[in-house]
């Protein structure tokens, strides 16, 4: 058992968005007393029917339950998006009855939601997500190249095989694929957007070319554009756009998709079987891959509200990262894999702070040994994590 890192309220009622098998249920069944809690399975079929069918049923309950009943959970709440009005009137209702209820509502799409009537209770809840693990919940069990290789989803880390871990991923990405996309009719054709999964994950990290995309599926740019938004709804992973100091030019270039786990994004490109190999280009990609994912992991959990970019310019230089951080100056981050670090890896970062002012800039390696190359600190990455404020 992992412990989590995130921190849920006692009484406040929220939503817990994770992807599939990132712990939300696990999570809330080790932190909620069974005895005071009412659980609600929309994973459950007869019960998923049943409130579909009639929403007000949600209501009964919370007028009939129990004093000692001080919260309900609802999982997977994308599935019966009618329940969140529900969930509105009643939470009201009891408040000015003097017996409030806290309600929870797990989910994994946010897509449902968004076409739906449900506006999140209008913020009177408060929202969470939940991702795969953390270093720091990983703990004693972390190694660097099974989470490259493998990811960390929780039960990818707790199997014991590479074969074991590998089955688990290929199943993971078949299940997700019908039952968040399909199943729930997001797409009309599975082929087209299943051999867009591979090319995404292949594209992982890369400026996307929408265009090139499209012409290596046989479809168009608007439906692969859509086919990345549908990504990001179902919370396989998430954009990061380019930088500006102008927002309107923030716009102007492509954004970089990264996958939500390196194990389910090395499954959707069939790379599960093939070796990661320090001090190659792929293991590079996956390294920056991992740190990126830590850095946006933590952020959230802490509600820190740093805002995450890439740079590039038209002759080619790019950085990693340019983090924006209230009330601290701008971030300049590279990530490199090596294990030494040397001056001439810090030219791009030396270029781009004569061009941002008063930036802070990090070189994060696996180079064990804290250095300084004129302004930018070469750090080990876990401390040069914590050094940008993470």
């Amino acid at each position: 058992m992992f412990h989590r890192i995130l921190k849920i309220p006692e009484t406040h009622s929220f939503f817990l968005f994770g992807a599939r098998g990132t712990g939300k249920t696990t999570l809330l069944h080790t932190r909620l007393d069974p005895s005071n809690t009412y659980f609600i399975d929309l994973l459950d079929l007869e019960q998923e029917a049943r409130l579909i069918r009639d929403p007000e049923f949600l209501a009964r309950i919370a007028e009939q339950l129990d004093r000692r009943y001080q919260r309900i959970v609802i999982d997977e709440i994308q599935r019966a998006p009618r329940l969140l009005d529900v969930v509105h009137r009643k939470s009201e209702q009891l408040k000015r009855l003097g017996r409030p209820l806290q309600f929870i509502m797990t989910g994994s799409s946010a897509r449902k939601l968004k076409r739906g009537a449900a506006n999140l209770l209008a913020g009177r809840a408060f929202v969470y997500h939940l991702f795969p693990l953390t270093v720091a919940e990983l703990g004693a069990s972390f190694k660097l190249r099974q989470a490259l290789e493998h990811g960390t989803l929780p039960e990818s880390a707790n199997l014991e095989t590479i074969e074991m871990k590998s089955r688990y991923l290929e199943a993971y990405s078949r299940t997700y694929l019908k039952e968040e996309v399909w199943n729930e009719q997001i797409i009309r054709k599975l082929e087209p957007f299943n051999q867009f999964l591979e090319v995404a994950a292949q594209m992982n990290g890369k400026v996307l070319n929408y265009s090139k995309i499209a012409r290596d599926i046989g479809a168009d740019v608007k439906s692969v554009q859509s086919y990345f938004q549908i990504l990001e709804d179902t919370l396989l992973g998430f954009l990061i756009h380019p930088y500006h100091r102008s927002i309107r030019k923030r716009q102007l270039k492509n954004p970089k998709f990264y996958f939500f786990d390196l194990g389910v994004k090395r499954s959707l490109e069939g790379t599960l079987s093939v070796p990661l190999l320090p001090q190659t280009s792929v293991f590079g990609e996956a390294f920056e891959h991992f740190v990126i994912l830590e850095m946006t992991r933590l952020n959230e959990y802490k509600n820190l509200n740093y805002r995450f970019f890439y740079l590039q310019t038209h002759d080619g230089a790019e950085l990693d990262l340019v983090i924006e951080r209230p009330d601290r100056p701008v971030a300049l981050v590279e990530i490199k894999s090596a294990s030494r670090v040397n001056a001439l890896m810090m030219k791009h970062l030396h270029k781009f702070s004569k061009e941002i002012s008063k930036a802070d800039t990090y070189c994060l390696s696996q180079d064990l040994h804290p250095q300084k190359f004129g302004s930018v600190q070469a750090l080990p990455w876990q401390d040069g994590i914590k050094a940008i404020g993470l």
